[in-house]
């Protein structure tokens, strides 16, 4: 936290020659300092190779002969490591690093396909039932979502008993924050196969939709799953009544099971 907090308040500066230090204008910035200062999406591709290779002027003109060949970055992903290794400037510790950096920027991407789209309760109870439906004690889990319906993280925030489980409101929205999720889906098992909610599952979505509001994070549903059947309260209608508000995009297409 506190590493963090000194990134985000670097300022880069430079001897004035008097004793005093000074900021460094925009344009004497190195990519590297650009990049704490603005965030590497900023940077062009010259400039986040450039950052790979090292920091001096000789490695930022490297990053623009590698990237001026035809195909450009494309060609440079596509690139025979041996080939790449015997350029002029480049050797085995640089290509490898360009190497390594492509694969993770590969790798993150099928990350993101093989994210699941959720668009209704049906499909949150398919999601969840082959790990809850079997389960002897309660769970309690926060689906964390974008604003296009696609699953950022399913954190599981509290286990308990048999017939009940303590959820801490903490628990459910530091997931979701971390997340950088937009909106939650609240869901949990009984263990004896009926979904229907208690009095206590209602008052705990009425708390965590008020705290939802307070944070800008929307609670689209609370879904209970049971022994082949599942209880949504949007469906039911009763997320309204608790406070809730159906999203535009949060569909309720399909026959319950």
């Amino acid at each position: 936290m506190e590493r963090t907090a000194a990134l985000a308040t670097v300022r880069w500066a430079e001897s004035a020659g008097d004793g005093s230090v000074r900021e460094k204008p925009p344009e004497a910035e190195s990519p590297r300092e650009r990049l704490f200062r603005l965030g590497a999406a900023a940077l062009t591709d010259p400039e986040l190779l450039s950052v790979l290779l090292g920091s001096s002027s000789r490695s930022r003109a490297l990053a623009e002969a590698l990237l001026a060949t035809k195909g450009g970055l494309k060609q440079l992903v596509q690139q025979d490591p041996r080939e790449l290794c015997v350029r002029p400037g480049m050797g085995a510790v640089r290509t490898a690093q360009v190497m390594a950096a492509l694969e993770l920027g590969r790798r993150a991407q099928r990350v993101t396909e093989r994210r699941p789209r959720l668009r209704t309760p049906r499909e949150i109870y398919t999601y969840l039932a082959p790990n809850l439906s079997a389960l002897r004690r309660e769970v309690f889990h926060v689906l964390c979502f974008n604003a296009r319906n696609v699953l950022l993280h399913d954190a599981r925030v509290a286990e308990g008993t048999i017939n009940a489980c303590m959820v801490d409101p903490r628990e459910v929205f530091a997931a979701a924050i971390t997340s950088r999720a937009t909106a939650i889906v609240l869901a949990h098992n009984h263990p004896s196969g009926d979904p229907e909610p208690s009095g206590q599952d209602l008052g705990l979505t009425a708390q965590l939709i008020e705290a939802g509001r307070v944070l800008g994070i929307k609670v689209l549903d609370h879904v209970v799953v049971g022994d082949g059947t599942y209880t949504s309260l949007v469906e039911r209608g009763e997320l309204p009544l608790l406070g809730g508000e159906n999203r535009g995009s949060w569909s309720m297409a399909g026959e319950r099971g």
